[in-house]
C-alpha cells in the first residue's frame, strides 16, 4: 500500500504574509530548512507527495488568477530544481464563508485516496502549519505534522518520517507500586507527573523539561510503608522507558554535561553503551529534602541506569543540599538530550561492535 504526505503550500513551503496572500515575487520566501530535508524525504523515502492549499478566492477580482499563477509555477520550478516533485496538486478556490467541503479541513479534495485499497492512510502524514492541517489529517486519519507547534522544524520532520518517532509506554505492576511511564524523545518537555513524592516529582520534572522530552510519570506505591518502592520501581520503569524509545539506537549521539545551580557544581556524563554501570560521587548531610531520603538518590540513579543499560557517573560538590540534587536531575536531563540526538546524515550505530 502506498503512503502519502499531504503537504500544505503557504506557511509550510513558503512563508506566509499577513495578508495571507502570495500574489507577486516580492512576497516570495521558501520554508527554513525546506529544500534539504523535503529533497532527503524526496529521495530516501516512498511517500507519494500531493500538495493541498486553500487559496481563497482565486480567479476572483480579490485574487486575480495572473498573480498567482507566476508565482507558484516558479514555486514548483524552483522545488524540482532540488529533486522536490509532486505526485498530485489540488487547490481549492472557496472562501471560508462558503463552507464547502472541497476547503481544508474538508476532505472534499481528496476522495480519490479514501477507502482506497492503494493507499494507507494510517501510515501517512499531513505537513502545514495551521490547526486546520491538524484537523484535515484527523479528517483523513492520518497523523499530523504540524511545523512551528511545539518547535517542529523541517529538520524534525525529516528526521521523524524518515527514523520514526520515538514514543515508548511502559506499565510496571506488583504488589508494591503501580506505575505507568510514557515518554517521547523528540518532544518539547511537557510534564505530567504524579508519584505522590512532591519532590522527587520536581526532580523528574526537570528531566523532561531541560532534557526536551514529553514525560507522563503515574506512580501509586505503598508510601504508607515508606518512599523506598515508589522511588526505586519508578527509576526501574523510566530506564525501560527510555531504552524502549531509543530503539536500535542508530544514528545516536550516544553519550552525553555538567552545569553549575548557585553554589553546587554537578556533573552527569553517560554512555548508552549497553553495559550498566553507575559512579556516584555525591553526598548529602540532611536526612531527606522535601518527603525524600537522600539515601533513596543512589538507589534512583542506579535502579535508573540497569533499566536503561546504560553507564552513569555522577559527581556533586557544594553546599545546598536541595541545589546538588536538583542540579544532578539538571545535568542529567542535558546528558540525556545530548545522548538521544540523531543525525539521519549519518544514520548508522556509534559502535565499532556494531551493536549497542
Amino acid at each position: 500500500m502506498k503512503k502519502l504526505l499531504f503537504i500544505d503550500r503557504d506557511g509550510t513551503l513558503i512563508e506566509e504574509p499577513e495578508d495571507e496572500q502570495i500574489d507577486s515575487f516580492a512576497k516570495l520566501k521558501f520554508t527554513k530548512g525546506v529544500f534539504k530535508n523535503l529533497g532527503f524525504i524526496r529521495s530516501k523515502l516512498d511517500y507519494e507527495f500531493v500538495m493541498v492549499s486553500n487559496q481563497d478566492g482565486l480567479g476572483t477580482e480579490s485574487f486575480p488568477e495572473d498573480t498567482f499563477w507566476p508565482v507558484h509555477n516558479f514555486i514548483l520550478q524552483t522545488l524540482e530544481s532540488e529533486g522536490i516533485t509532486f505526485d498530485n496538486i489540488l487547490i481549492d478556490r472557496h472562501f471560508p464563508e462558503d463552507k464547502s467541503p472541497m476547503r481544508k479541513p474538508g476532505t472534499g479534495m481528496l476522495t480519490q485516496y479514501i477507502n482506497n485499497p492503494e493507499y494507507d492512510l494510517a501510515g501517512s502524514y499531513v505537513i502545514g502549519d495551521r490547526e486546520t492541517d491538524a484537523e484535515l489529517a484527523n479528517n483523513l486519519g492520518c497523523k499530523s505534522l504540524i511545523l512551528g507547534k511545539d518547535n517542529l522544524t523541517w529538520d524534525k520532520i525529516a528526521e521523524i518520517l524518515f527514523a520514526g518517532e520515538r514514543i515508548a509506554e511502559v506499565k510496571r505492576t506488583t504488589k508494591e507500586t503501580d506505575i505507568y511511564i510514557k515518554v517521547d524523545l523528540d518532544g518539547s518537555g511537557k510534564c505530567d507527573i504524579s508519584t505522590g513524592l512532591g519532590f522527587f516529582d520536581h526532580m523528574l520534572e526537570q528531566i523532561g523539561k531541560h532534557g526536551k522530552m514529553d514525560l507522563t510519570i503515574h506512580t501509586k506505591g505503598d508510601l504508607h510503608v515508606d518512599e523506598h518502592h515508589t522511588i526505586e520501581d519508578t527509576g526501574i520503569a523510566l530506564g525501560e522507558c527510555i531504552l524502549k524509545a531509543l530503539g536500535d539506537k542508530r544514528g545516536i549521539e550516544r553519550y552525553g554535561y555538567c552545569l553549575p545551580m548557585d553554589d553546587c557544581l554537578c556533573q552527569v556524563v553517560l554512555d548508552f553503551g549497553g553495559r550498566p554501570w553507575l559512579i556516584w560521587d555525591a553526598e548529602f548531610k540532611r536526612e531527606k529534602v522535601g518527603e525524600m531520603p537522600t539515601e533513596m538518590f543512589i538507589h534512583f540513579f542506579k535502579s535508573f541506569s540497569d533499566a536503561a543499560k546504560m553507564n552513569l557517573n555522577i559527581k556533586a560538590e557544594g553546599f545546598n543540599e536541595h541545589h546538588k540534587i536538583e542540579g544532578i536531575f539538571k545535568a542529567l536531563a542535558r546528558a540525556l538530550n545530548m545522548a538521544v540526538k540523531r543525525d539521519i546524515y549519518h544514520f548508522e550505530l556509534p559502535s565499532s561492535k556494531g551493536m549497542l
